[in-house]
């Protein structure tokens, strides 16, 4: 490729990335902001020498709403709402690890049958979150028919969690002490018959892409993200996970009834493309018996879903750390109060925000082709990066 530029009042002609023998130079690309392969608005400053990335600067930034800021003007019932999007895939995760950190700041011990309610909804909402990536991953290097599979299954859960809570993404159904009210009668039921009929028809999806050799060429040994480099960028989830990181806090540091619960960690060791989407799968088939145990306690439980707290509640003052196994990695909630009505300061930290800053490591010396295929096998979302 070449192209003329003037130089001091003359032509030269600069020769850009063809190859061996001839005087090359380095080309900077930006894909994104806006750019169908970026899941949003994130840039990536790549330095091509030909189609080989050379050098990944991912530049977050450009969504950034203010989140944290917006906490320390915001009461504890009302920051809820804001945390349930800076991942909107997973808003009901979003909102249990505030509440939680309210909670354990306040002492406040929650209600048996709310515990088992919130924990059955979180794995629902892991479901949901994961249908969405295996179906958009792989729209995005190809393949249309899963994505059709996938939103079949997310219909399916997401009709149970409407009838619950009222909302479809944003379900603000936690509250602090327990849950927003009682689920209606008879729901427990009907989210189980949803969840045998998501099990049973999995297999569609899985057996149209888990072993299709288009989607095996594109993923198969591609971006590999080694032990050592996930664990040094703070990966977690499962990009971590598919790279042979055996760490899933339901099972290490258990919260809500995960504790009483054997929580199989899906775990894969090639770390490429194709490991992290099998663990996301495999994930799911986890997700979706661990809600059917959970219902089945709930209903073997009787009593509130919720604590009577003052109208205005207000943490005592300190502080304290308060982390969550999202479905898209490990989210932390750094909560300081002065023991007003409001947070003094709650930090976010996102499972996306790290994820994303492996590609720094991972893009150097693949092809542009295959930036698509890493890009979006590192299953992140945009607002969860910048807040």
């Amino acid at each position: 490729m070449s192209g003329m530029t003037t130089d001091a009042g003359s032509l030269r002609e600069l020769t850009v990335g063809t190859g061996t023998g001839l005087d090359t130079a380095d080309m900077v690309l930006n894909i994104g902001p806006q750019h169908p392969s970026t899941h949003g608005v994130l840039r990536l400053k790549l330095v091509l020498d030909g189609e080989r990335v050379v050098a990944c600067e991912p530049i977050v930034g450009y969504m950034h709403r203010g989140a944290e800021k917006l906490f320390e003007v915001r009461d504890y019932r009302q920051i809820i709402v804001l945390a349930n999007r800076h991942d909107w895939l997973s808003a009901f995760a979003n909102e249990l690890g505030v509440v939680l950190a309210v909670e354990r700041l306040m002492g406040l011990e929650v209600p048996e049958r709310a515990v088992w309610l919130r924990t059955a909804l979180a794995e629902l909402n892991r479901v949901l979150n994961h249908l969405m990536f295996l179906g958009s991953y792989p729209l995005e290097i190809g393949a249309i028919t899963p994505m059709f599979y996938a939103f079949r299954e997310r219909e399916t859960l997401q009709t149970v969690l409407e009838e619950v809570s009222g909302g479809r993404i944003h379900y603000m159904f936690n509250r602090v002490g327990g849950l927003k009210e009682e689920v209606p009668a008879g729901w427990t039921s009907r989210a189980r018959a949803a969840i045998d009929e998501v099990r049973r028809r999995l297999p569609d999806l899985d057996h149209l892409i888990r072993r299709n050799e288009i989607f095996l060429a594109r993923t198969v040994g591609v971006g590999v993200l080694s032990a050592a480099d996930a664990a040094a960028f703070g990966a977690s989830g499962p990009v971590a996970r598919a790279s042979g990181l055996d760490l899933d806090l339901r099972r290490d540091e258990p919260y809500l009834a995960y504790g009483e619960l054997d929580v199989p960690v899906v775990t894969r060791t090639a770390g490429d493309c194709h490991a992290r989407f099998e663990v996301l799968l495999d994930q799911v088939y986890v997700s979706l018996d661990l809600a059917q145990q959970c219902l089945d306690r709930v209903d073997r439980l009787t009593g509130p879903v919720n604590t009577r707290l003052p109208k205005v509640v207000k943490a005592p003052e300190g502080h304290t750390y308060a982390w969550t196994e999202n479905p898209l990695g490990i989210n932390g909630y750094y909560l300081v109060s002065r023991g007003e009505k409001t947070p003094w300061r709650l930090k976010l930290r996102t499972a996306s925000y790290a994820n994303v800053q492996a590609l720094a490591t991972l893009l150097p010396g693949c092809l542009v082709p295959d930036l698509v295929a890493i890009l979006g096998s590192m299953f992140f979302v945009v607002g969860d990066i910048d807040k």
